[in-house]
């Protein structure tokens, strides 16, 4: 319900830009050449959580970016979903391309979850919202794009602000499972972990594990191994794509013009 009212007010408010105020303009050009400009590039947490897949971001978490994200998340702004949907659209793609042996099938974008009591106090779903945007903006470049919702929660998690990086991989270590039937999904096409949003890397971490987890389980299930025609190495190798990658301070890895790496503080 407070997603619909927010959608009808956003026709009668008058709109500013989420990144920098500017009126008239749900987003200006200056910041949404903020959240694409750069091009999406590999980024890596510092200390790597053991287990994280290969991270995309389009953007750094700083400034006209940083705004947008919460303007969207936090405030409500639901129009700024499809410009960021557009930017994770790029970083699916270069997390797809950068994955060796990727299989044929559809790209599947797989959200993690936020928890309930989270989509309740917000009155929506972001990633999710973005992860939609994205796969519609990917299907009308050609590619077989589609959102699999298999994650969720399966135990409390408790509030991840003030958390460290340790502190952040115990609260979910082991919290998130694949739903009754996703990992026959997930078996037919190119798997691409999604968030609005990466620090510590905790999140896709953990959501990387509970994919190979019921991976090892549909295999073994199967007498001769995964269906013929089924995109084997989609579901095996793991790669993920992010908005943005957290905190504002990083710096680029001299062994690479393609990376970011970013510093300690998610979701």
């Amino acid at each position: 319900m407070r997603g619909w009212w927010r959608e009808i007010a956003g026709l009668v408010l008058p709109v500013a830009c989420g990144g920098c105020g500017r009126p008239r303009d749900e987003l200006c050009p200056e910041c949404a050449e903020a959240l694409t400009g750069a091009g999406p590039r590999r980024v890596r947490p510092d200390p790597e959580p053991a287990g994280l897949p290969v991270v995309h971001a389009a953007a750094p978490y700083a400034d006209a970016v940083r705004e947008v994200l919460l303007a969207h998340k936090e405030r409500g702004a639901l129009a700024l979903a499809g410009p960021l949907g557009g930017a994770l659209a790029g970083a699916v793609e270069a997390a797809a391309g950068a994955v060796a042996g990727s299989g044929g099938g559809p790209l599947l974008l797989v959200p993690v979850p936020s928890s309930r009591r989270s989509v309740r106090a917000r009155g929506h779903d972001p990633t999710r919202r973005i992860a939609l945007a994205a796969a519609a903006r990917l299907r009308r470049a050609g590619r077989d794009a589609r959102v699999a919702p298999v994650l969720r929660q399966r135990r409390y998690v408790a509030d991840q602000a003030g958390l460290g990086a340790r502190g952040r991989l115990a609260n979910l270590s082991g919290a998130l499972e694949v739903v009754p039937g996703g990992a026959g999904l997930l078996a037919a096409g190119t798997v691409v972990l999604v968030d609005d949003l990466m620090t510590t890397g905790a999140s896709l971490a953990e959501a990387a594990r509970a994919l190979e987890a019921v991976q090892l389980s549909f295999i073994s299930e199967i007498p001769h191994g995964l269906p013929a025609g089924s995109a084997q190495h989609g579901f095996e190798q793991r790669a993920a794509a992010v908005i943005a990658s957290s905190p504002a301070s990083f710096e680029i890895n001299r062994n690479s013009s393609r990376s970011w790496i970013v510093a300690g503080g998610e979701r």
